[in-house]
């Protein structure tokens, strides 16, 4: 399993970097300064570190300067308060694969979580998904319906990997928009109901038969048996 070591000292930041990668499926671990982090990641190597810059005592850029001073190439994603140029530029010019200015949001993290992940570990494809007539290649952002493309927004999406992902599991609203959405923003869950309801018209549901069911008036699940199968991705061909 990919595991990630999250090293950021706000705790609520922290706990939702922490839910919502361990809901991609990720083993997490987080810590809260530049020292644990070291020790964190010698005792039990990351295959990706998100790094705050600006840690109580010891600070993110001395940390990725430890690291790759020490030949250790492990990919780094940094997060940072700061908007300076000068501040991006040293990060990667220390060795930094990546970078996100807070506040940011929860899509766009998950987006270049990703990202990083393919370029630096490219044999571990994850695999294709199959749901009824669906397929999905979620880091590819495909969804297809027997073959044909579904035009999706990035949060419709969002919403559909969460529900497809733990099938037959319900979501109360207020869980999906801790998960679909930046932490910063002020949605209501009217506003889930109603991305809902467009990513059901989008997947064409069929009178009776809901791929998304409405669970007493509380939330939402997948009620379709979802599957894995290996694969390059859906070519619709």
């Amino acid at each position: 399993m990919t595991h990630i070591l999250v090293v950021e000292d706000e705790p609520s930041l922290c706990q939702l970097l922490v839910n919502n990668l361990g809901f991609e499926g990720y083993s997490v671990e987080a810590v809260g300064d530049g020292l644990p982090a070291l020790a964190a990641h010698a005792a039990h190597r990351a295959d990706l570190i998100v790094l705050d810059l600006m840690l109580p005592q010891l600070d993110g850029f001395e940390v990725l300067r430890i690291l790759r001073e020490g030949k250790d190439e492990v990919p780094v994603l940094m997060l940072t308060a700061r908007g300076e140029e000068t501040d991006r530029v040293q990060g990667l010019s220390l060795g930094a694969d990546d970078y996100l200015v807070k506040p940011f949001s929860v899509l766009e993290l998950m987006a270049r979580v990703k990202a990083i992940l393919r370029r630096t570990r490219p044999l571990d494809r994850p695999p294709l998904l199959r749901s009824g007539p669906f397929r999905f290649d979620l880091p590819r952002l495909d969804a297809r319906r027997d073959g044909k493309p579904l035009e999706l927004t990035p949060r419709e999406f969002r919403l559909l990997e969460i529900l497809i992902t733990h099938a037959g599991r319900t979501h109360s609203r207020k869980e999906l928009l801790q998960l679909a959405w930046e932490r910063d923003a002020r949605p209501s869950a009217r506003t889930v109901d109603v991305h809902i309801a467009n990513l059901r018209r989008k997947l064409g549901e069929e009178q009776g038969a809901p791929w998304i069911a409405t669970v007493g008036g509380e939330g939402y699940r997948w009620v379709t048996p979802v599957a894995t199968e290996p694969g390059e991705g859906p070519s619709g061909k």
